[in-house]
């Protein structure tokens, strides 16, 4: 043989694979990643095997143990399979006969690598949705603490990236909060159709032995059991489901990245990052660089990269299971562990990482035009059509314009030669700060509504903190 994978294989097969072909079908190199899962689902299968009787006494118990013994070998370090093992499932396998003989040739009854690596991507998905809901809950509470620092601060907010209306400050990190929740939604709801186990579906045609899928399903903690053994086995809509519900919490994470970045520029000198989450340059000792955000909106095009992977993969396969779908493991891991690591590096960036500039922010909305809108608003709650406003007020900002003057500066007696609607206190009325608090809308940015806002989010972070403590690890 001139390698070293016929051995796992029927008689049918006389020789090796070529080593070049045994290294390019081989996964072990990366759903090692699987271990625990498979470990897992090998144990339900076994304890299910021995309860129905195709096992007989004390087999199942042996297969466990053995099983538990792998798990034990690979926490201290002792489990390390070669290329010949192929894959997780085949490494597994082959120790189990290691270290029971025979016996251990038995446990693969009634199942085939199909349905196990299913079982397996799925219980391993299900652990890592969890901990994805746990990063963004901190990253909510992150956002929230400086929202809560920030809800009498003004900043202005914009459209078109230019100024448009002043906000409150926590207004604005309030927005990312709901764009947070609605990721959480989305993996909540997608956890329901990740949790249904295929074991039990063998190959793609089901199995003569007389198992019970209900009951592995039930001791693994699955909500269901796929009811087509082809669509069991064949079935991959949850990684492109995860990876687009992925892709947009890395959209949510790289706008506020680039929202921090120009922030943090001279130019806009909204915030000042702090030495725990910024690098210098090499060349030029002034710079203080934002990398986290940088890398952040980098690496949210992986993900995207990995969504349209996965549905190029899938969307040309017949039924049942092809090889092509090895290819979903490493863009599953890889999808998973940058959504995690972005997510703890943005709260710890709002946590630690960046100080907000009040005093600049209030400095930036008493320098514009962005009370012009109210302006309009003064007349209209006089009884002026708001397009008739609407064109008076244009005019008006484009003579101060002209004129090198803000609309706090004109006198009152070009308000009124505007409009005889104007009276003393239009000057008030277009102060940012009564500009801010007069946007008394549900869901506005005034100082009352925000101060709502929070209240609702605080209580709903509560609720989510109290929830997620009781979910085991």
């Amino acid at each position: 043989m001139s390698g070293g994978s016929a051995s796992g294989w029927s008689d049918r097969f006389e020789q090796g694979l070529h080593p070049a072909i045994e290294r390019f079908n081989a996964s072990i190199g990366f759903d090692l990643e699987l271990l625990q899962e498979d470990l897992d689902g090998s144990i339900a299968h076994a304890r299910m095997l021995g309860q129905c009787g195709v096992l007989a006494p004390g087999e199942a118990d042996q297969l466990i143990a053995g099983l538990e013994r792998i798990r034990a070998e690979a926490a201290a370090g002792d489990f390390n399979p070669g290329l010949e093992a192929e894959d997780v499932h085949f490494a597994v396998e082959r120790r189990l006969i290691d270290l029971l003989g025979p016996l251990g040739k038995k446990l693969h009854t009634g199942r085939s690598r199909n349905d196990q690596v299913g079982t397996d991507l799925r219980l391993w998905l299900r652990r890592h949705l969890d901990q994805i809901d746990a990063a963004l809950l901190r990253f909510e509470r992150a956002l929230l603490a400086q929202a809560e620092r920030h809800a009498d601060t003004l900043c202005p907010g914009y459209t078109h990236l230019q100024r448009a209306q002043p906000l409150c400050l926590a207004h604005h990190l309030l927005a990312y909060i709901e764009m947070a929740e609605r990721d959480r939604s989305r993996l909540a709801d997608l956890r329901h159709r990740v949790n249904i186990c295929p074991l039990g579906a063998a190959a793609l045609a089901g199995t003569p032995v007389p198992i019970d899928r209900r009951q592995t399903a039930a001791e693994l903690g699955f909500e269901a059991i796929y009811a087509n053994s082809l669509d069991a086995v064949s079935d991959r809509d949850f990684t492109v489901e995860f990876m687009a519900a992925a892709s947009l919490v890395m959209v949510h994470l790289s706008r506020l990245s680039e929202e921090v970045i120009l922030w943090a520029s001279e130019e806009f000198a909204f915030v000042s990052l702090t030495d725990r989450c910024a690098t210098g340059s090499s060349l030029m000792p002034q710079k203080k660089n934002p990398d986290v955000p940088e890398l952040v909106r980098g690496k949210s095009g992986r993900v995207f990269g990995h969504l349209m992977g996965l549905l190029t993969m899938i969307k040309g396969l017949p039924l049942a299971y092809n090889k092509d779908f090895q290819e979903d493991k490493e863009a599953l891991f890889d999808g998973v562990r940058t959504c995690l690591d972005s997510l703890e590096a943005m709260a710890i960036l709002l946590e630690e990482g960046l100080e907000f500039r009040p005093e600049r922010l209030e400095q930036a909305v008493a320098n514009d035009f962005s009370n012009a809108t109210d302006v309009a608003d003064y007349l209209v709650a006089r009884g002026v059509p708001f397009r008739e406003a609407y064109q008076l007020v244009g005019g008006l900002v484009k003579g101060c314009l002209a004129d090198g003057m803000l609309l706090r500066d004109l006198p009152l007696e070009r308000w009124q030669q505007l409009h005889p609607a104007f009276e003393a206190d239009i000057y008030a009325a277009i102060t940012p700060r009564q500009v801010v608090a007069a946007r008394r809308s549900e869901g506005g940015t005034g100082f009352a509504q925000v101060a709502q806002q929070l209240e609702r989010v605080q209580r709903r972070l509560r609720i989510a903190s109290e929830s997620s403590a009781d979910i085991p690890d």
